[in-house]
Parts: structure tokens; sequence; C-alpha cells
């Protein structure tokens, strides 16, 4: 095992490393060695204003969001999980409590979530004077 773990470490060290030139595109696109045609797509593409600074309200916006998609994909499986322990429980009490608890707790949890996402929308939105 230490043979196969040295062997891949030292082979990574012998992997030259190349330069990479990245310039902007007209369209403010980052480019990879200077070629204009293959562009990636800045992802913190809000603008303020004419001084070019990057918008943080939106970059903390689609933080908010992606953070709730994992949120809500793990009460989902949270919920099937439950639901999964319930109906296996074949009789037995403790099980379905247990089941019950599970679906109880995700339901609680995904109402506090989104109620303190609807805080934080009211308090950056009306509060502070977001967009």
């Amino acid at each position: 095992m230490k043979f196969i773990f040295i062997f891949i470490f030292s082979s990574l060290l012998l992997v030259p490393c190349v330069p990479v030139e990245a310039s902007c595109c007209p369209s403010g696109e980052i480019t990879i060695q200077g070629n204009c045609e293959i562009c990636i797509p800045n992802p913190l593409t809000g603008k303020t204003g004419d001084d070019g600074k990057t918008d943080i309200n939106q970059l903390i916006g689609q933080i908010i969001n992606a953070v709730l998609g994992v949120v809500g994909s793990l009460a989902l499986l949270m919920f099937i999980y439950g639901g999964i322990v319930w109906m296996t429980a074949a009789g037995a009490n403790e099980k379905v409590q247990k089941g019950k608890d599970i679906l109880l707790w995700a339901t609680i949890g995904l109402i506090i979530i989104f109620s303190s996402y609807a805080l934080v929308d009211f308090v950056l939105n009306n509060l502070i004077g977001g967009k």
C-alpha cells in the first residue's frame, strides 16, 4: 500500500507545470493563453458602476441560493430516509417513532431555514436598501 502511495505522489511531482497566460476578451471574460475563442465567463459579472468593481450583493445572493439548494436536497433526503424507516418498521413501535421523529425534525429544520432566509431577505432589501 505504501508503494502505491509513494509511486502516485512521486509521479505527480514529475508533471511539468505549464504557465497559463490570462487576459480579458472584449466582453470581460477571462481567456486562457491569450486565445479569445476559449473564454471562461466571469462568475462575478455584476457591476456597481463605471469604476468596474464587482457587486458583492450579487455574489452573496448566489452563495445564499447555492446553500439553500444544498439544504433543500438534504431535507429531501431526510424525508425519504424518515419515510423508509417508518415503512420498514414492520410494527416495531420504536422504529415507527424514529421515522416520525425524523420527519418532524426535517420539517422543523426546513421551517427554520426558510424563515431565516425570509428574515435575511427582508433585512437586506428593506432595511439596508439592497436591490
